[in-house]
């Protein structure tokens, strides 16, 4: 490749980080190349699903709080230059029991960083949210900023916006190889080579191939959603169930009230720990997926225990 084809920054992988990669690094003028090796917003890695859960009581660490409100604002402004809402706000429930990871971490973050909250008993939070009925030692952080994304949305807006900034964008084109070179790095696809100053690598779930030195710590592992029908519709919607995280003894939960497709969304961190090749993984959830999946939903959100609507992995 000639100079005159050379690019300020390659971003591969267009999904959801990717995505935003691109889109601000044209914004800022960069001469940036995105690398897709599907279309935009698929389904083969993890930014689809209609949801995604966008929190600012970030349990892991207080550190991430600052990022979060500078996230909150950029979605913001992505929303008012689309004229689109992608961002819905339900509040976010932290529950487990008090000297849980979950539950202490989210505290922290709350304290650390002056966020409102509340903590609620498990009574309190059966009557707030007739959704919920958890454990009686089990308590919930509540913190009203929490809510979710659309994904697809988010990423179809971004690329869209990065086009319009000038990015170059490649879909169905796989990378085969990132190298530094003197000046840079080269990226080498089924169809070509590009140079850059920079890369920056979004492949998710393809991580560890391309970047084999990260292959311990990226390690891919086989994920599943289900969507019930609520026998309690008006429990589960936007407007009266909020995004949750849940930490209970036989597991850490994760859901969303319905939006745009029907039915409870609930998933397991980590499902069953089953670590896969993203190029040869099952995709077609089981009856063993469904049973551990149902189990948490008729123990802990039985108005929600209808019949099993979909699922995907």
């Amino acid at each position: 490749m000639t100079q005159a084809g050379r690019y300020d920054a390659i971003v591969v992988g267009v999904g959801g980080m990717g995505s935003a990669a691109l889109y601000h690094l044209a914004k800022r003028g960069k001469r940036v190349l995105g690398i897709e090796r599907f279309g935009i917003a698929h389904d083969l890695g993890s930014s689809h699903g209609v949801t995604r859960i966008i929190r600012m009581a970030y349990y892991e660490a207080p550190a991430y709080v600052p990022l979060l409100r500078r996230s909150y604002e950029l979605w913001r402004e992505l929303e008012t230059s689309a004229a689109e809402q992608i961002l819905h706000i339900t509040g976010g429930i932290d529950a487990g029991l008090p000297d849980s990871r979950l539950f202490q971490g989210a505290l922290q973050s709350c304290i650390e960083h002056d966020l409102e909250h509340e903590i609620l008993t498990s009574d309190q939070l059966s009557q707030r949210f007739p959704g919920f009925r958890l454990p009686q030692d089990v308590q919930a952080i509540y913190q009203a900023d929490a809510g979710f994304l659309m994904p697809e949305r988010c990423i179809e807006l971004h690329v869209a916006g990065a086009l319009e900034h000038g990015a170059a964008l490649h879909t169905d084109e796989q990378v085969r190889d990132i190298v530094e070179t003197a000046n840079g790095v080269r990226v080498t696809t089924e169809q070509g080579q590009y140079e850059a100053d920079t890369a920056v690598i979004c492949a998710g779930a393809w991580t560890g191939k391309l970047l084999p030195e990260l292959a311990p710590n990226a390690v891919p592992e086989r994920q599943v959603l289900i969507w019930t029908e609520p026998l309690k519709p008006e429990a589960y919607t936007p407007e009266t169930f909020p995004v949750f995280l849940l930490m209970v003894e036989e597991s850490h939960f994760y859901g969303f009230p319905a939006f745009q497709v029907p039915g409870f969304k609930i998933g397991r961190f980590h499902h069953l720990e089953e670590v896969v090749d993203p190029d040869t993984i099952d995709r077609e959830p089981n009856a063993r997926d469904e049973a551990m999946l149902r189990q948490a939903v008729e123990k802990y959100f039985p108005d929600a225990a209808g019949p099993t609507l979909s699922m995907k992995a």
